[in-house]
């Protein structure tokens, strides 16, 4: 499993200061992505404990609001194990820091939906180019969804986030 890059401060992928990365690859290539060269699933860098134990030691400031998972594709099923155990690590490490994942994949069509357990917000459905809209809040086109994880494991139905 490889990762594209990660970035020690964002503010564009969730809400305040987080620390986020981005796997690589995936199998949708939407049309007009904004990160096609996470596309292939043999370049990048290696994923391993030890990225893992670094995006936990740069979480460790107390500016750093949370995690962010985007890709390429984090719940691909040749990525979803190291997602599901950064997830794991980061949620046991900072249980009061947020943990949001963007995704091509419906909620619904997960392949592994341990990684629910670990996440507070999660953007998902593929980016459509004729249904893009630049006005809207952490997502590129009106068809994805920004679903609050929690709220919707809880009622068992999928709830949509809210500030």
């Amino acid at each position: 499993m490889k990762y594209n890059k990660i970035r020690k401060m964002d503010i564009s992928n969730g809400p305040g200061v987080r620390v986020s990365i981005f796997f690589q690859g995936c199998s949708f290539h939407c049309k007009n992505c904004f990160n096609t060269e996470t596309w292939d699933f043999d370049k990048g860098l290696d994923f391993t404990d030890e990225t893992i134990d670094t995006i936990i030691k740069i979480s460790e400031a107390d500016h750093i609001t949370g995690l962010s998972i985007l890709g390429g594709e984090p719940m691909h099923p040749n990525n979803i194990k190291g997602t599901i155990k950064l997830a794991k690590k980061f949620r046991e490490t900072y249980p009061n820091k947020t943990i949001w994942a963007w995704s091509g994949f419906l909620i619904d069509n997960i392949c592994d939906k341990e990684i629910l357990n670990y996440l507070d917000v999660l953007v998902d459905g593929q980016f459509m180019d004729e249904l893009r809209n630049p006005t809207l809040e952490w997502r590129g086109s009106s068809n994805q969804r920004v679903i609050d994880v929690k709220k919707s494991l809880k009622e068992n139905n999928v709830i949509l986030y809210t500030d």
